[in-house]
């Protein structure tokens, strides 16, 4: 009799993999939260962190956010949360209002993500896991792109960040969105499919449906993981660049009346990348603001191409020269 066990399917061990990384390194004894929306990523991204949390003595609790934004959302909710629970898991769900900043996108995201971090701190939990995948990503360098963002939005998702104090995790930023589908299939989950997701009105929807497989049918398979790896690469650099800022910014900036003032022979000894970097943070920490290109390259001539011209108003200061000194003032 063959007593063998039987094969984990490979994609769910490539997102239990994908998970455990992301896990490892937290407190034991800990609390964290996964954001399940009842999608195909959430729920591998749920199957996986109930299967690995408990290795590493980690509570897990999955929230599921209702946005209230169509007929079911009620319904589909209480089903993610079922799933979950079959899991093993603990499940929550919390409805949301949703504003109109920024349009329909942003707004449900911050909603989103102000529940999320709401569920995190009330539980005690030291991270919040969210099912962001590789396609995910690439979509995200892509808008980014289209918009002429800068670098900035070209760096896509982190795998970590902060999230007001709580750690946001996106364990599966290597893991394509299709490898999730399978690995649902093979735990006999079954995922909820968001009809908004389907819905051209939404740039992301028509990146993941038009842009994206225009882009691999016309230059070959793999554009998703190339702009995946950009998204890497430019990350690495702006880390080596806000090193480089860090230490720089405290031999050349002074605080001035109502505001701060940069060194202008020190601003012109620097790359223009530099340069512009510190002038953006400079404001960005000063102020709260963040500049434009145009702007930019505004305070930027200052330096470079100073013919005695006056203040520029930036959003929420104004940037001069005197002396030998760019001043940034509260406007």
């Amino acid at each position: 009799m063959d007593e063998r066990r039987p094969s984990l399917d490979p994609a769910v061990a490539e997102v239990r993999r994908a998970v455990r990384r992301a896990l490892e390194g937290r407190a034991p004894g800990s609390t964290v939260v996964v954001g399940l929306s009842g999608g195909a990523d959430s729920l591998a991204l749920a199957a996986a962190t109930a299967f690995e949390a408990p290795k590493l003595d980690l509570r897990v609790v999955a929230v599921t956010v209702d946005h209230g934004l169509q007929q079911g959302s009620a319904d589909a909710a209480a089903s993610a949360a079922a799933q979950a629970e079959r899991l093993g898991l603990e499940a929550w769900v919390v409805r949301v209002e949703v504003g109109a900043d920024g349009g329909p996108e942003a707004a449900a995201r911050a909603a989103r993500y102000r529940a999320l971090r709401d569920a995190a701190r009330d539980l005690g939990a030291t991270a919040v896991l969210v099912g962001h995948t590789l396609d995910d990503q690439a979509e995200t360098v892509l808008l980014g792109l289209a918009r002429g963002s800068g670098g900035g939005s070209l760096q896509g998702m982190a795998a970590e960040s902060d999230l007001d104090g709580v750690a946001l995790l996106r364990p599966l930023l290597d893991v394509r969105r299709e490898t999730t589908r399978v690995a649902c299939a093979a735990e006999d989950l079954a995922p909820w499919d968001d009809p908004h997701n389907l819905d051209p009105r939404y740039a992301r929807v028509r990146v993941r449906t038009a842009v994206l497989p225009v882009l691999e049918a016309e230059l070959g398979p793999g554009i998703a993981e190339a702009l995946a790896r950009t998204a890497t690469q430019l990350r690495e650099d702006a880390e080596a660049f806000d090193e480089m800022i860090d230490e720089t910014i405290e031999d050349i900036v002074e605080h001035a009346e109502a505001g701060i003032s940069v060194s202008v022979a020190a601003l012109a000894a620097n790359p223009a990348a530099l340069r512009h970097r510190i002038i953006r943070h400079v404001v960005a920490s000063e102020f709260h603001q963040s500049l434009t290109r145009t702007q930019t390259l505004e305070v930027a001539r200052l330096v470079t191409d100073w013919t005695g011209q006056g203040p520029i108003d930036l959003p929420g200061c104004r940037a001069r020269r005197v002396g030998g000194r760019i001043e940034f003032t509260a406007r």
